[in-house]
């Protein structure tokens, strides 16, 4: 093959949408490092002293505008990514952070469980 033939590949790159950072503080929730697509992402803890993951991310490559998740957490570090007790999509970043500063509130509340039936 000479360096000026192409090889024919149906794979093609698809160009990465990174979101804007925002600065969001939640009282008493610690933030953790973001992930490339990151909006938001907090720590969570429980009266039961069980610790959540909430994260708010861009997911338009799959076809969803933003997505705000809870994710368990297991031995204070482990994140539990493919276990999400909710996920909730939405187009604006900003009713999506708002949920975000929901759901943490409502897990320090210990109204976790309670809140999920509801919505």
């Amino acid at each position: 093959m000479s360096e000026n033939e192409v090889v024919s590949s149906e794979q093609t790159l698809i160009p990465l949408q990174i979101p804007e950072k925002r600065e969001l503080e939640i009282p008493g929730a610690p933030p953790v490092r973001l992930q490339t697509l990151d909006l938001a992402r907090h720590i969570a803890i429980a009266p039961d002293h069980k610790q959540y993951v909430v994260a708010t991310f861009a997911d338009r490559n799959l076809g969803r505008d933003y997505v705000t998740t809870i994710y368990p957490q297991q031995g204070g570090y482990h994140t539990l990514v493919r276990l999400p007790l909710c996920e909730y999509v939405f187009s604006d970043p900003d009713e999506a952070l708002q949920r975000h500063v929901e759901l943490v509130q409502v897990i320090q509340q210990g109204k976790l469980r309670s809140y999920l039936k509801e919505k």
